[in-house]
């Protein structure tokens, strides 16, 4: 057994777990709460839409059958959506399977991958396990990914360019033109991923899509998913949009039931859902101004966001925040996870929710000042 533990790839004994947000069970066990808000994972407040939990309810009793192994309604769907060919679009469990698969494909021992800092804490271990090499940019005065620095950074190691957009934990983007001008000056060797996690949510005009320029960029990435607009975190269900030789290995390298029945019905259900979409980004967006109002009257600083979760400075050890909120019933994450030291990310929640937490908030600010 030493000496199979021994031939285990250095990339990955060098790795740490991925730390995510505390679930509502753990809180309970760990404080002997009943009552728990959580803030911490970006999940959608209002969940999928009544029609998404009525299919799942109806399509229970087939879980005894395999899923279709190719997704195929999805692919349609989403082929309709985004006037593609099915074979420009993968379905994964999630975009971490996506990620994974991806890297999987295209690193080798060495293989050097750019990306900002802070941003998904994921792409890192992705990358780690397969023997390649994280080059992280710190992001700039703004809080957005700097892409001439990361251009800069390209070797003749590098692989892959990954930029979150809008970026997770800063929640910033990067508007259309820069991206296109960042893309026609990288090498065509070297993979753009764009993670479009929170895609459904900007609301700044010149956001970047990116699905038009597919055909012209045969070296871009698009991943989105159906966990955060759509209430379907629990499902494990993304999808990406690529170039068809890309789609094809990737099929060739996933597992032959990658996404399970019940997901891929909800996430077919939920792109016809366009009116619960729609409530949950005017939620969003509303409940977002009111904490930005809120923190300006605790005179927080705050970074503005295009996703549905607001990084904001406590100016107090993030960590102990995280703690005693936890002791409070509310759960957030703590920016040291991401190198900033004072600050929360904190997902956008109800009006009930957003009360109870600023209320918590201030009340922890007050006894820590006095």
């Amino acid at each position: 057994m030493n000496r199979l533990m021994a031939d285990i790839k250095d990339g990955i004994k060098a790795m740490h777990r991925y730390q995510a947000g505390k679930s509502v069970e753990e809180v309970k066990r760990e404080y002997g709460l009943n009552n728990i808000i959580k803030l911490a994972s970006n999940e959608n407040p209002l969940g999928p839409a009544p029609e998404v939990i009525a299919k799942i309810k109806s399509a229970a009793g087939e879980v005894c059958l395999y899923p279709d192994s190719d997704s195929r309604d999805l692919k349609l769907k989403l082929a309709e959506k985004y006037q593609l060919p099915v074979e420009k679009i993968f379905i994964g469990n999630g975009s971490d399977e996506i990620l994974d698969l991806l890297m999987t494909l295209v690193l080798t021992e060495g293989s050097e991958v750019i990306q900002a800092d802070p941003a998904f804490a994921k792409y890192e271990l992705a990358v780690q396990s397969r023997g390649g090499k994280s080059i992280k940019i710190g992001v700039d005065q703004e809080y957005r990914h700097p892409l001439a620095a990361m251009k800069a950074a390209i070797t003749e190691q590098t692989k892959v360019i990954f930029i979150c957009n809008p970026n997770n934990p800063t929640g910033t983007t990067l508007a259309r033109k820069a991206i296109i001008d960042f893309l026609t000056v990288i090498p065509d060797d070297i993979l753009v991923v764009v993670d479009q996690a929170y895609q459904e949510y900007i609301t700044a005009a010149d956001y970047f899509d990116g699905v038009e320029l597919l055909a012209d960029y045969p070296n871009l990435f698009l991943m989105r998913t159906f966990s955060k607009a759509y209430g379907l975190a629990g499902m494990r269900i993304g999808y990406a949009l690529g170039n068809s030789e890309l789609i094809d290995y990737l099929n060739r390298l996933r597992g032959p039931f990658n996404v399970n029945r019940l997901a891929q019905q909800a996430a077919v259900q939920a792109l016809t859902a366009t009116d619960h979409l729609k409530k949950c980004l005017d939620l969003n967006k509303k409940e977002k101004n009111y904490l930005y109002n809120e923190f300006e009257k605790l005179e927080l600083d705050y970074i503005k966001t295009e996703a549905n979760f607001v990084m904001v400075d406590s100016t107090l050890p993030a960590a102990e925040v995280f703690i005693e909120l936890q002791k409070r019933g509310i759960i957030i994450r703590p920016g040291s996870q991401f190198g900033m030291e004072s600050w929360l990310r904190v997902s956008i929640g109800t009006r009930e929710q957003n009360k109870l937490f600023l209320k918590n908030l201030a009340e922890l600010l007050a006894e820590r000042s006095s």
